[in-house]
């Protein structure tokens, strides 16, 4: 943790300071209850700082019922008197008797790279039932959409990628600090101005690594966490990218099967072995000339491998697409429903935003975090490795290994730092059918949290994600969120893999 000024600390301060958007009366005052604020920082951050929530402007989250606001925390937690940043914030406050509210519940939906501040409009039924006992938050994490966003062109809108150089040109004075510890304290300042004693928070994916190295840095901080579709903290990029396309094939295989033996005429032939011959093919095909996939657009290999995750993402809801998707390709060489279908299941996580600049940010986020900048000889192996382990998605898996190889800053570690000795209790979801974070990943991260502190939550599902999908998942979640209470050891909620 880095060192700093040790504040002591306060006693309740007032109510915080109202902003009154025009056209609406200020919000009820809502009582500043936190009586720990973040170390090291000066006062003018913590205890002289409002979050002032007024009703969010910009599309798409100007809807009723949404109220924005900014934090300033420093650009260097190193240097805590120095720049600051505005975070952007969202909210969708309780539905509940105040007498009932827990606090804030803080989402984070994946990435890295993922905007909060249209990701909450979004998703936002998946987590209502939650309203009852907390105000939903989310944000934009830095290099994120309103949060110092990462560019790697000549204007705020350019969000191309011309390679590392033009991202250290245009950003090189953001990149070293859009990493994932940074992100963490920002979170705990989040907590602190929201009023609540400990951090109550609700990670998917990606958000899952962000959650656990939270934990790590602030263990007396933690309130009820849920970590969700989790990361495995103990691989490095390289490993979890061969971990990731095994995954993906082991979930394409069931798909296969389960195709060759319920779907009349099943494009993917008769079981496993004849779809890793098929898909091949296919993929030749689309090399030598991609199929027109509709305005404009060509399914290419590489877009094959990748929309078949998305549909493989959806779990078992997403088979009877993908077999007619596969079909209107091989036999009519139609990528519109494949290409489609992809769009469509992407379309939460891609919500646009005012700077959508997503790709990039997952670039800079990822290379900040990981410290691998392998030189050719190891990137070859890797490439082997990863093609290797996957007859069907190996190929465009492969080209993963560069992403960071030219980064213009070092990362900070090999893989993150989680253990959270003297935490409460930290719910980790994970589902035995995941094809984007492997099960095996969930089983590490609660491990890896400490003992009496990952609690495993184990789901019988295909697809990225169980909640609120499972409904056994769902009640032991929203048990957890509302009362503290983790389910026993060894939980096994059964799905459509039983």
């Amino acid at each position: 943790m880095i060192a700093g000024v040790v504040l002591a600390a306060v006693g309740a301060i007032g109510a915080w300071l109202q902003h009154d958007a025009p056209g609406r009366s200020a919000e009820p005052r809502t009582e500043f209850t936190a009586d720990n604020p973040p170390a090291g920082l000066p006062t003018a951050l913590t205890t002289g700082q409002h979050l002032h929530w007024s009703r969010c402007t910009s599309p798409p989250t100007a809807r009723t019922g949404y109220d924005c606001a900014t934090m300033k925390t420093p650009l260097d937690y190193r240097k805590p008197d120095g720049r600051t940043i505005d975070v952007a914030l969202i909210r969708r406050k309780a539905t509940g008797p105040n007498t009932r509210r827990i606090g804030s519940l803080v989402l984070n939906f994946g990435g890295p790279g993922l905007s909060g501040v249209s990701g909450l409009p979004e998703h936002l039924n998946q987590y209502k039932p939650l309203l009852d006992r907390y105000d939903l938050v989310s944000f934009d994490p830095r290099g994120v959409g309103a949060t110092i966003p990462v560019r790697c062109g000549k204007t705020a809108d350019d969000t191309g990628y011309d390679g590392a150089d033009a991202c250290a040109k245009y950003s090189g004075a953001l990149l070293p600090y859009v990493g994932t510890s940074h992100t963490a304290r920002d979170l705990d300042l989040m907590r602190y101005l929201l009023g609540d004693e400990r951090l109550h928070y609700f990670g998917v994916s990606y958000g899952t690594a962000l959650g656990a190295v939270y934990a790590h840095l602030y263990p007396s901080h933690v309130g009820r966490l849920v970590l969700e579709a989790s990361v495995d903290p103990t691989e490095d990029l390289n490993e979890e990218q061969v971990s990731q396309v095994k995954a993906v094939q082991a979930a394409f295989d069931r798909f296969a099967a389960h195709c060759a033996a319920r779907i009349r005429h099943c494009p993917t032939g008769d079981g496993p072995e004849e779809a890793a011959r098929r898909m091949t093919r296919l993929a030749d095909r689309l090399e030598k000339e991609p199929a027109p996939a509709g305005s404009g657009r060509n399914l290419a290999a590489d877009d094959l491998a990748h929309a078949v995750f998305d549909h493989l993402n959806r779990g078992t809801d997403g088979w009877s697409p993908l077999a007619k998707a596969l079909t209107a390709l091989i036999d009519h060489n139609d990528g519109r429903p494949l290409s489609k279908g992809a769009d469509d299941i992407g379309s939460a996580d891609r919500a646009a935003t005012p700077l959508d600049n997503s790709r990039i940010a997952r670039t800079a986020i990822t290379c900040a975090d990981s410290s691998l900048r392998p030189g050719f000889e190891r990137l070859d192996r890797d490439e082997a490795r990863i093609k290797a382990a996957s007859p069907v998605f190996g190929a465009a898996w492969s080209s993963g290994v560069y992403l960071c190889y030219d980064w213009p800053f070092d990362g900070e570690r090999a893989t993150p730092q989680v253990n959270a000795d003297g935490a409460a209790p930290v719910l980790v979801v994970g589902g035995t059918g995941d094809p984007n974070t492997p099960y095996p990943g969930a089983r590490h991260m609660a491990r890896a949290l400490g003992d009496g502190v990952g609690v495993l939550l184990t789901a019988e599902e295909e697809g990225h994600g169980t909640y609120p999908q499972n409904r056994c998942v769902t009640d032991a979640v929203d048990q957890y969120l509302r009362t503290g209470r983790t389910p026993a050891p060894g939980t096994v909620c059964r799905g459509s893999m039983s």
